[in-house]
């Protein structure tokens, strides 16, 4: 992009061409006030104070919306333009009633020499009703134009404080600016809040109740107030007396966040405007689903050892030591390969190689695994088989310069918010939205077409796609034959795969298949994004191979803005396998079975490493004659919650000769341990998070851990017990070893992850990481196309069980919930478990909104609320996996994809009935 110059108040400056002398000034470093305007926003100069003087203009304009030009003169501080200031914030604060009386005075209602107390109170001046003291752009303002007395009659509008779960909306602060109402539909997409016709008749902004409005309570709305009308009620009156710029420990988007602290406690969170992935926006978790947690009263904080049923506190010596005897005892009684470590998506990448390291070395045994192995572990497999590398192959930023987003199994609006901000830019932009997905998610309102296929039949639906892309002549013919391999085999499969027979197997109309077809193909660049409704399936790995197929017949992989994004469910499930924690690789995907390869890990661990490849998570929950797992230890994983067919996993749990788990609070799976070992939260450790678009990024740590110890430093001890040495200073020195055995993150240090992290591979430390994936190459040389055929569900409905139950994730939670079912404003806004049933199964059953039922499998049985909804379509019906009270894993089906070993979460078989009485 080309730049202008141009002169503010006498410094020449260089700005790039299309920006604004509002830009130019902030450059420069010139102050211009300005209320209404934010840098996300459209600029719309409604406030009138970030007028500028340009020399050869009339009249003064707006810097915020007018353009910087070449050689362009301008001047921000002259003491006309205050003046005008001067007098249009006069005006301001009139017109709107904003309360003017002093914090430190006694008159009641207004002041009328603002500058005086000013003078007496120059760094703590705020507004008596104001919470925002010493932050407020409004006393900034008045401050810089020097205002000093408000010479109209203004009057205390007496407005009742408006309190929401997590924040109140006091509108007696409001200076009517719009920025909330803006930034609500203007960047989140959901226009909640409007501008009310008669807030000056003692009204407000929006609806009276948010939460009635179904508000997401991302509080972008907040976070641009510039006075107090919108505040965080955490941080009300307490003032942070440091910050720490961290990585959101949640979904797999990972976010920055600020988080403010007050005597080493998080008193809020706030999404940092310097993150690179999120650039100032959260979610309703990540805003607010943290602070509340990491203090919560039933953190686990002091190991716990089991004695006669009942758990009791311990020193960390003694419940270590017992660890270390039970695991020792177990290895050399039956061998190594009756232990497994069970390593945590939600922990650094440091401490997942550890783990790893720790199974390998300590325990002999490649039995170690992740949650992965239940979410997206059919992506590593399927797109490896594809292209080489089983990751995202672009950068989330370029989803809103896609032409056409293809968004299948994925409800990103609440699984991946902020990913979903992204979609909705480009739809804005007139990219076109292709969904999949068997419920009305809310992204089929930016939908050009919704193909809302039965549950499992993904297959059948891509192969109809590709029917009519061959047929119409709509394929990249010469990047197949330049880049591609295998794409005979696959033609022969999808010719069987008209758009009349995809309809048969999927219920989706012929006409949509079609159309899709040829939006996706048509289009210069298209980005497939997908998430576990694609991967939980015993088709899992084929799905994701099919996905691979219809992007590579249509050219579009290894450019900007197409490819194939895969939505990672954990904040670190990405790093947790890239750092080997699976049984079959070591760090950077090495294979354990290659001679070479686990000769340079011999040599560099100094220690005899087993040959075979262990087994998976489901594996281990399974209780196999002659291959028991007899000890195990878990790092921050709930599988008695999170797995399916939770009978089945607390009988292996129970069979267990010992089980450790280190876990931050109370779950299912700590009912079963031997000894519970506590565990330090994102916010108490240093190391890094790879997030779903291969970005490795700094976790900061912000307090002390609360346990004592880190999560990594626990590992350590644990090896040195056992008589392996493992000593590390700083998590940094764990990434320099991880970095000098793995090439693909050869140019890893801690400091060059300082400004906004990199992208792997990273092979050398010039190198600036990889946003882009196989724009010459594929990974694997050619990229393979793989033949797939339709497979149906392992289980079928029936008379018995004539409803398909799929599953997922609701917005205000997470996983098994351990953490947002301990926020009291999370729970306020989503407080239990539903079925999602549509309004014509729920009108056969005599089923009413709200009512109490039944939904009963082939395995196990819960009871909660129905939700009669058009989200559901019908004989489909959902259930997320959220509450204890609510085990929906005791319905789901433990049927495994045979590559991968991933259940099959989204279709089982179920029946839902009304409990009487």
């Amino acid at each position: 992009m080309s730049e202008i110059k141009l002169f503010i108040d006498d410094r020449e400056v260089s700005v790039p061409e299309g920006s604004t002398i509002l830009d130019a000034a902030r450059i420069a470093g010139s102050y211009v006030p300005s209320l209404c305007h934010h840098p996300d926003l459209k600029p719309i100069g409604s406030c009138k104070l970030c007028i500028v003087s340009v020399e050869g203009m009339d009249q003064y304009p707006t810097a915020c919306n007018t353009p910087a030009a070449e050689g362009m003169v301008v001047h921000t501080c002259t003491e006309e333009l205050q003046e005008m200031r001067r007098n249009t914030l006069e005006m301001l604060l009139a017109l709107t009633n904003h309360p003017t009386s002093c914090l430190f005075c006694e008159r009641k209602d207004q002041c009328t020499d603002l500058r005086e107390c000013m003078r007496k109170f120059p760094v703590t001046v705020g507004c008596k009703y104001c919470p925002n003291d010493g932050q407020c752009e409004l006393q900034e303002v008045v401050q810089f134009v020097g205002l000093e007395r408000i010479r109209y009659q203004t009057s205390f509008r007496g407005l009742p404080v408006l309190r929401e779960p997590f924040f109140d909306r006091d509108y007696n602060l409001c200076i009517m600016c719009s920025r909330c109402v803006r930034m609500c539909d203007e960047v989140r997409g959901q226009s909640i809040l409007f501008n009310n016709p008669n807030f000056h008749r003692n009204h407000w902004i929006g609806p009276e109740s948010l939460q009635e409005a179904d508000c997401k309570f991302c509080a972008a709305c907040v976070d641009v107030c510039p006075t107090g009308a919108l505040f965080v009620r955490s941080e009300k009156w307490i003032r942070p007396d440091s910050t720490v710029v961290t990585i959101c420990p949640y979904c797999g988007v990972g976010c920055s966040l600020t988080l403010k602290i007050f005597e080493n406690k998080i008193l809020s969170v706030t999404p940092s405007r310097e993150g690179v992935v999120n650039r100032g926006q959260a979610c309703v978790k990540g805003h607010f689903g943290l602070e509340e947690i990491v203090h919560h009263p039933d953190r686990i904080t002091t190991p716990l050892i089991k004695r006669n049923g009942q758990f009791e506190p311990a020193s960390w010596d003694e419940a270590l030591e017992l660890v270390v005897q039970r695991l020792t005892q177990i290895k050399e009684k039956y061998g190594p390969d009756a232990l497994g470590a069970l390593s945590s998506s939600r922990c650094t990448n440091e401490e997942n190689y550890l783990m790893q390291k720790l199974a390998r070395a300590a325990f002999g045994t490649n039995n170690v695994d992740n949650c992965a192995r239940v979410c997206h572990a059919p992506s590593v497999t399927g797109l490896a088989a594809c292209f080489g590398s089983g990751a995202a192959t672009n950068s989330f930023d370029q989803i809103e310069d896609a032409d056409v987003l293809f968004i299948i199994g994925s409800n990103a609006t609440e699984a991946h918010p902020v990913v979903s901000l992204k979609i909705i830019k480009a739809a804005r932009k007139g990219a076109k939205i292709i969904v999949a997905d068997p419920r009305k998610i809310e992204l089929v309102d930016w939908a050009s077409v919704w193909l809302d296929q039965k549950p499992g039949t993904s297959i059948a639906l891509l192969n109809g796609m590709m029917n009519v892309i061959l047929r119409e002549g709509l394929e990249d013919r010469e990047f197949m034959e330049r880049r591609t391999i295998g794409f005979e085999e696959l033609q022969k499969t999808v010719e069987e795969y008209p758009p009349e027979r995809a309809s048969q197997i999927t219920g989706v109309a012929a006409e949509a298949i079609i159309e899709a077809a040829r939006i996706y193909a048509r289009a210069d660049k298209a980005m497939i994004i997908y998430g576990l409704g694609m991967t939980e399936h015993t088709t899992g790995t084929a799905n994701v191979m099919s996905l691979g197929n219809l992007a590579m017949l249509t050219g579009n992989v290894g450019r900007r803005s197409t490819g194939i994004m895969p939505l990672r469910g954990q904040n670190n499930v990405q790093g947790a396998c890239d750092m080997g924690a699976l049984p079959n690789v070591y760090v950077g995907y090495q294979p354990v079975t290659d001679p070479a390869i686990r000769s340079k890990f011999e040599e560099a661990w100094g220690a005899v490493l087993p040959t075979d490849p262990g087994q998976t998570s489901t594996e281990m929950m399974e209780r196999n004659p002659g291959k028991e797992i007899r000890g195990l230890y878990i790092l921050g994983e709930d599988p008695a919650h999170t797995e399916p067919d939770i009978n089945r996993v607390r009988s292996t749990l129970q069979s267990l000769d010992f089980l450790v788990v280190q876990e931050l609070f109370p779950t299912e799976t700590t009912r079963y341990a031997d000894v519970i070992l506590p565990a330090a939260s994102f916010a108490e450790c240093d190391g890094t998070f790879t997030n779903g678009e291969r970005r490795i990024q700094r976790v900061r740590k912000a307090i002390p851990a609360l346990c004592g110890q880190e999560n990594w430093q626990t590992i350590c001890r644990i090896s040195q017990m056992m008589g392996y040495p493992m000593s590390y200073s700083h998590p940094s020195e764990i990434m320099d070893e991880i970095a000098s055995l793995a090439p693909m993150f050869a140019g890893v240090r801690f400091d060059r992850l300082d400004d906004g992290g990199l992208q792997w591979p990273i092979p050398s430390i010039d190198h600036p990481g990889t946003e882009t994936m196989h724009a010459d190459n594929f990974s694997c040389g050619l990229g393979r196309f793989n033949s797939v055929e339709h497979r149906p569900p392992a289980e079928g409905t029936d008379a018995e069980y004539p409803l398909i139950l799929t599953t997922g994730r609701r917005r205000e939670h997470y996983n098994s919930g351990s953490m947002t079912r301990r926020s009291k404003g999370i729970m306020w806004v989503w407080p239990e478990e539903t079925v999602e049933i549509s309004p014509a199964d729920a009108r056969e059953l005599g089923i009413e909104d709200g009512e109490m039922v039944s939904v009963r499998s082939r395995r196990g049985e819960v009871k909660t609320r129905a939700r009669v909804t058009d989200k559901s379509s019908r004989g489909v019906v959902f259930m997320s996996f959220h509450y204890q009270d609510v085990l929906t894993n005791l319905l789901t089906n433990a049927a495994l994809d045979p590559q991968a070993k991933t259940p099959e979460y989204k279709a089982c078989a179920v029946r839902v009935e009304k409990i009487k009485g």
